[in-house]
């Protein structure tokens, strides 16, 4: 008997985000503000040390979505990475490297030199266009404060065409009200780029991801799913025990997947929207503590806890039949 007969003709591939914290290499670049990650800074962040977060975080970006999809990840939207070198020496870590990833990365005016990234399956993913847009605020005495650029990254996934756009947005580190104007400039800058898309393209799929720095009941995140008629499959993800990242014993789910609604429709050999979720994985847990369960950080402070990320990643599930 023909037991193929009775299996559907699926191609799952997940689509991941994740906040790897600061992933700087480890020598001194004037031009940012990167002093504490070097071999004689306070952090002692050594070639060592570089080495084994590379492993970590590629362990477990190799494995977002393995259950559901039985491989590694078609397309990984990345925060907190220093510049091109770091992202080289990630996609040819022990756990990636035998995997065809290349990416798409633009230096920004963000004066920490932290960027976000774009990391892709070649077999599965053509790159046709990509830009970065830059916004920046003014501070009390007239001073532009630059963020982070937000990526977009358009291409064909399986053939079909598809728009990235990958995000950081300005934290709460100083107050989540003060900071809130910043986080709702980057959600109008973001929604005029999406509003581009549609005017241009007809009926365009797009994917957006980030560390918003916001949840999805946030001002910033309800405004741009209203105003741009998108879907966030994230929205019930976030409760009292369960989020992407945790401060104060309180979870939030900053990390995010937000789609257009065209991924919902029932078409034949299109791709479709199965699920998503927080990959929080035991291993990325501290285990023990008054902080068991939250993420299992590189650094507290500046103490060295030889973790992953103060974030645990994000992910979606698509389905080509």
């Amino acid at each position: 008997m023909n037991f193929n007969f009775f299996k559907s003709k699926t191609n799952k591939q997940t689509i991941a985000f994740y906040n790897i914290e600061n992933l700087f290499d480890i020598y001194k670049d004037d031009l940012t503000r990167d002093t504490d990650f070097n071999p004689t800074s306070e952090k002692r962040w050594t070639i060592k040390r570089y080495n084994n977060k590379l492993r970590k975080i590629g362990y477990a970006i190799s494995n977002i979505g393995r259950k559901e999809t039985n491989s590694h990840p078609a397309i990984i939207g990345l925060a907190e990475i220093e510049n091109e070198a770091v992202l080289k020496d990630l996609i040819s870590s022990k756990h990636l490297k035998e995997y065809p990833y290349q990416f798409v990365h633009y230096d920004s005016k963000d004066e920490r030199g932290i960027d976000v990234a774009f990391i892709y399956d070649t077999t599965k993913f053509k790159v046709t266009n990509s830009e970065s847009f830059t916004f920046s605020f003014t501070e009390a005495d007239g001073s532009p404060d630059y963020t982070r650029d937000i990526l977009l990254v358009s291409g064909l996934f399986l053939d079909e065409p598809v728009h990235f756009l990958i995000n950081h947005w300005p934290s709460r580190r100083t107050g989540d009200i003060e900071t809130e104007y910043k986080r709702i400039t980057a959600s109008s800058n973001l929604q005029a780029i999406v509003g581009t898309l549609k005017e241009n393209i007809t009926n365009a799929k797009i994917i957006i991801m980030g560390d918003f720095n916001d949840d999805p009941a946030s001002n910033s995140i309800e405004q741009l799913v209203a105003n741009q008629g998108l879907f966030n499959p994230m929205e019930t993800l976030l409760s009292i025990d369960r989020g992407t990242t945790s401060h104060n014993f309180e979870w939030n789910l900053f990390d995010q997947i937000i789609i257009t609604h065209n991924f919902l429709e029932r078409q034949s050999n299109t791709l479709r929207f199965v699920k998503a979720d927080i990959y929080d994985a035991d291993f990325l847990k501290q285990m023990d503590g008054k902080y068991k369960g939250t993420p299992y950080r590189t650094y507290v402070g500046k103490r060295y806890k030889g973790g992953y990320s103060d974030h645990f990643p994000v992910y979606m599930i698509l389905n080509k039949k």
